[in-house]
C-alpha cells in the first residue's frame, strides 16, 4: 500500500491527526488509529470541501504529441488546476499511438495526473482519456460553456475577448495541436462545430508548452490564480 508506506516514511503515529483526501474534491480530517507496514487505519473527524479546487471546471484537449511532451503537460495543467484530459487524433499529428500502446500510455498518463495531484495538493485527481478521433474530441469539447480552439493562425480573437462574450462560465474547454498545429480544415471544422477560435500571442508555442499556457491564462482570468 504506497499511502500506509508514505505515512510511515513520515513517522506518523497512533494519535497523530491528518488531512486525507478522496480524490473527489472532498478533504478529511482523520486522527491515525492504526499504522503498520501493510496499511493504516484512522478515525474520520471532519470533512469539508477541498479549498485547492478551482471554481470551474477545465477540460484539456491535447492532440497526442511525440516522446515525454504529453507527460510534462498532463503534469503542470494538473497542477495548474486541470480536471480533465482528453487525448485525440488530428491531420498533424507525428506520433499517432497504436490501438495496442494506448491503453498502456493511458495508465501512465493517468499516473502522472496523480501524483502530480498529490504533490500539488489538490482536492481532485483528473480523468484522463482518448478521443476516438477528431470529430468526436471537437463535440466533447464544444459541450463546455466556454470552448476554446487555441489556433496559431488566429490573429484578433484573444482570450480576453472569449471571456467578455460569455458570463463567469463554469466549464471550459481548451483544445491544442499537435507539432504541426490544426490544418485550416480542422479550424474550420471547430468553428462551425461552436468552438471560439483564441490566439496564445504572436509567438509559436511548442505542442506541450501552449495547453499548459492557455490554462494558466485561463485561471488567472476566473480568479484562480
Amino acid at each position: 500500500m504506497r499511502d500506509a508506506a508514505h505515512i510511515k516514511a513520515l513517522r506518523l503515529r497512533v494519535g497523530d491527526e491528518l488531512t486525507v483526501c478522496d480524490g473527489e474534491g472532498t478533504d478529511y480530517a482523520v486522527r491515525l488509529t492504526s499504522v503498520d507496514g501493510v496499511g493504516a487505519a484512522a478515525q474520520v473527524l471532519s470533512a469539508t470541501a477541498s479549498v485547492t479546487e478551482a471554481s470551474v471546471a477545465l477540460h484539456i484537449f491535447m492532440a497526442f504529441a511525440k516522446g515525454e511532451r504529453t507527460e510534462f503537460a498532463i503534469q503542470k495543467c494538473t497542477e495548474l488546476g486541470a480536471s480533465a484530459f482528453f487525448l485525440f487524433p488530428s491531420e498533424h499529428v507525428v506520433a499517432l499511438p497504436s490501438e495496442k500502446s494506448l491503453p498502456n500510455k493511458l495508465t501512465r498518463w493517468a499516473s502522472i495526473a496523480k501524483s502530480a495531484a498529490e504533490q500539488s495538493g489538490r482536492g481532485r485527481i483528473p480523468s484522463v482519456a482518448a478521443c476516438a478521433s477528431f470529430k468526436d474530441a471537437i463535440a466533447r469539447a464544444a459541450s463546455a460553456e466556454l470552448p476554446l480552439f487555441c489556433y496559431e493562425n488566429e490573429e484578433r480573437a484573444t482570450l480576453h475577448d472569449a471571456f467578455a462574450s460569455v458570463s463567469s462560465p463554469k466549464t471550459i474547454s481548451i483544445m491544442t495541436g499537435a507539432e504541426g498545429g490544426f490544418s485550416p480544415r480542422e479550424a474550420a471544422f471547430a468553428a462551425e462545430n461552436g468552438l471560439r477560435s483564441v490566439t496564445l500571442g504572436a509567438r509559436i508555442l511548442r505542442c506541450d508548452t501552449a495547453p499548459i499556457a492557455a490554462s494558466a491564462a485561463v485561471m488567472l482570468l476566473t480568479g484562480n490564480l
